[in-house]
């Protein structure tokens, strides 16, 4: 089954780099946003739905399926089980 994935991240950030990679390897379609890149509006539009899964912002942040699950930085273990399924 895939699963919606939405990825926000940084274009600064390795750790972002390192969940790209992974996520690309894994042939997991995403939708990649970088905040860093976005206009001002795009930025606020992407923070205000961060918040509504994250109590604090950090990077990357990863929402499955409209908030199912969400992981908050690199976690391979956690891409695995979620993401393979």
């Amino acid at each position: 089954m895939a699963h919606k994935v939405e990825f926000y991240g940084l274009s600064t950030c390795g750790w972002c780099q390192k969940t790209k990679k992974w996520l690309d390897e894994q042939g997991v379609p995403y939708d990649l946003l970088y905040v860093d890149r976005c206009t001002e509006d795009e930025r606020e539009a992407a923070k205000a739905r961060m918040k509504q899964f994250a109590e604090r912002p950090a990077f990357p942040l990863i929402i499955v399926d409209d908030g199912a699950k969400v992981i908050q930085g690199y976690r391979p273990e956690e891409f695995e089980e979620v993401l393979k399924k």
